[in-house]
């Protein structure tokens, strides 16, 4: 399996492994995101003892880490028998270790839902016999919120002995593409699209095939683990995944607002709050938000959205038409793909758009805050604000096979009028982004009235 990137995480991890003291690193992230060969790449040059927990027998696992740990240390009486209890291994390890090591301990959710009680054996095991031992301890999970609770709270056992916590989030759109660097912007655009920046989905991709047939073999085809990728993330998750596949399945469809998923799913009110914050954690939906709303967290504006682009793939043309996937019907579904998919890509591509500003920023002007805006008559794809200058970008995303002509410019600078934002002082700047390009006239104001223009991936200068 290639490996790619992850550059900032290796390094934080590397950093600590330098340090001659003690380590507690807790590593998370949704399902796929590519945790455990962050950690194998961590760990391949150096002496490591890993270990993948699963849902056996508490007994069993640790007979398994104890003939792991056996190999380690060269002692086949441990091998043979293993351990009986979770503090004969801090103490083996507290009598073994005369020279810095790595433990890892991957998946640690499944050791939590075995022993409830396993995170203060942890505790006890670090304070009384690893804490004062040159080792490297790492527990990583993808149950994010079980790893929140069981390490990173302030209620929990474990809380306060972490020197490190990493957070592993899916790859941007940038760093996704190094997994296809001879496909063009627009040729990854269509994957990505797909299957967002999620390691383990772009490592199904054949860049040999089209889109319409990876599509077909990798996600339409019963047998392939991409075709009922969502449901199993949401039953290792969650104890009453229908009603979380009703509520994606309502955002995904357009019900957009928490009253008209309510009327849709028909859940109460109470109930639904606390679902749809499980997901905004596990990083499947968000809740949006107009950028120059003063308090996001208050505002009652929010709009929910599918943010992991599979899920929004999966929910649009595999969770509807199960039944003829399942009979073979593929040509069916291919159609309504090949009518909408740009619908969806247009979507992406307002995402990107943003994630390439950014990477611009120290060319515009230091915003402090990006994303969409909107009212009850206009909306607008990029709004970036800094408050402290009252500058403000106001931007356009098209995903058309047309450039984009000076029309579109002026629609933009009309809609603009429309943002109550520091009127009478702010500094405004306008920025087109567009699959297509732009045309001569668009070009050429551009350069007049100091228009900032994207096409694809780079920005024009003038």
């Amino acid at each position: 399996m290639r490996f790619i990137n992850r550059s900032e995480e290796l390094k934080s991890l590397n950093a600590k492994w330098k340090e001659t003291k003690p380590h507690f690193v807790i590593i998370y992230g949704k399902r796929r995101v590519g945790k455990t060969e962050l950690i194998k790449q961590f760990i391949k040059d150096k002496p490591s003892i890993y270990f993948l927990a699963d849902k056996r027998t508490e007994l069993e696992q640790l007979k398994e880490l104890g003939r792991i740990m056996g190999d380690f240390f060269k002692d086949s009486l441990l091998k043979d028998r293993g351990f009986t209890e979770w503090i004969e291994v801090f103490k083996y390890l507290k009598e073994r270790s005369k020279s810095k090591f790595i433990l890892a301990i991957d998946e640690y959710p499944y050791l939590v839902e075995g022993n409830k009680a396993i995170s203060s054996l942890f505790q006890k095991g670090w304070d009384e016999y690893l804490k004062d031992r040159n080792v490297l301890l790492i527990l990583s999970g993808s149950s994010i919120a079980m790893m929140e609770s069981e390490t990173l709270i302030h209620q929990s056992p474990l809380y306060g002995r972490r020197t490190s916590q990493i957070l592993v989030k899916p790859l941007s759109f940038k760093e996704s593409r190094d997994f296809f660097p001879a496909k063009d912007f627009d040729e990854f655009m269509d994957i990505y699209t797909i299957t967002g920046g999620m390691p383990a989905y772009l490592l199904q991709w054949d860049a040999s095939l089209s889109l319409d047939e990876n599509i077909k073999n990798k996600i339409f085809l019963r047998t392939e683990f991409l075709h009922n990728e969502v449901e199993f993330i949401l039953k290792e998750e969650f104890r009453e995944p229908k009603n979380y596949l009703s509520i994606l399945k309502a955002i995904s469809w357009g019900k957009r607002k928490f009253g008209e998923i309510v009327n849709e799913t028909g859940l109460e009110k109470n109930v639904l709050t606390k679902y749809l914050m499980t997901l905004e954690k596990l990083y499947v939906i968000e809740k949006e938000v107009p950028s120059t709303e003063e308090k996001p967290e208050k505002s009652r504006k929010g709009l929910y959205r599918i943010s992991d682009n599979f899920f929004r793939f999966w929910f649009q043309y595999v969770f509807p038409y199960k039944s003829d996937l399942e009979i073979g019907r593929f040509d069916e579904v291919s159609r309504k793909i090949k009518e909408s998919f740009n619908i969806l890509e247009s979507n992406v591509y307002e995402k990107v758009s943003i994630e390439l500003l950014w990477s611009f920023r120290e060319k515009i002007f230091p915003f402090e805050r990006v994303g969409r805006w909107w009212d009850k008559d206009n909306e607008l794809d990029i709004v970036a604000l800094n408050a402290a200058e009252s500058e403000i970008l106001f931007g356009e995303v098209k995903w058309s096979n047309k450039p984009l002509g000076t029309n579109i410019f002026e629609g933009l600078k009309r809609k603009s009028e429309s943002v109550d934002w520091n009127n009478a002082t702010r500094k405004a700047h306008y920025l087109l982004c567009s699959k297509s390009g732009f045309t001569k006239d668009m070009i050429d104001l551009a350069k007049k009235e100091r228009v900032l223009l994207i096409h694809k991936d780079k920005l024009l200068t003038h």
